[in-house]
């Protein structure tokens, strides 16, 4: 579900009346959270039952309830720390999801190299994921990255409806790995915070 800070700011002007108005009708954040998750494993299981296209298709849709949620949460006084972790939580899951469904349907159409990249994408998107939240824990500020999971969405759900699986994880492997190096950058160029006492 697409959450970073860039994708929230840069629809803002439409995310908020539109979370403003669902507010008002009785939506929560939750629901919205639950249906884009419905709708990531529907495309993860399209995926990996040989409907690539319309599961691109439903993963790109999977994401516009995330768009929405925080919007919600904020306009109904709701916002939550539980609520923002469940959202991150549901994040992971929704891209396990889809790129389950292609290692799938990469190994039982005997595409090996399809199949490896999905494994390798579905590691390092754990990690960009795993980087930011340490960071964070840490106090340190760690928004930044080329492929945070909303560019990651697009990219392979578009790569999904054209057909261009291949080429579309060879895009998010490249910019992952860039996204883990400039988050390490950007904690390692703020003030030391103090030692890790978990360390």
């Amino acid at each position: 579900m697409l959450s970073s800070n860039k994708a929230r700011n840069s629809f803002r002007h439409v995310t908020e009346p539109a979370g403003n108005a669902l507010a008002k009708a009785g939506v929560t954040a939750n629901s919205l959270t639950a249906i884009g998750l419905a709708g990531s494993l529907g495309a993860g299981a399209l995926i990996a039952t040989g409907h690539d296209r319309v599961g691109g298709v439903v993963s790109l849709l999977s994401g516009l309830p995330d768009m929405l949620d925080g919007a919600v949460a904020k306009a109904s006084g709701r916002a939550s720390r539980r609520g923002a972790f469940l959202d991150s939580v549901v994040d992971r899951l929704s891209d396990a999801a889809v790129l389950t469904g292609i290692l799938w349907l990469a190994t039982l159409r005997h595409m090996p190299r399809v199949a490896v990249l999905a494994a390798l994408v579905m590691g390092l998107s754990l990690i960009v994921s795993y980087v930011k939240a340490r960071a964070e824990s840490l106090g340190y500020e760690c928004n930044a990255g080329i492929a945070e999971r909303p560019e990651r969405v697009i990219v392979l759900g578009v790569a999904l409806i054209f057909g261009h699986v291949l080429a579309g994880l060879w895009v998010l492997a490249v910019f992952t790995v860039i996204t883990v190096l400039q988050r390490i950058l950007r904690v390692w160029q703020q003030p030391e915070l103090g030692p890790d006492i978990g360390r």
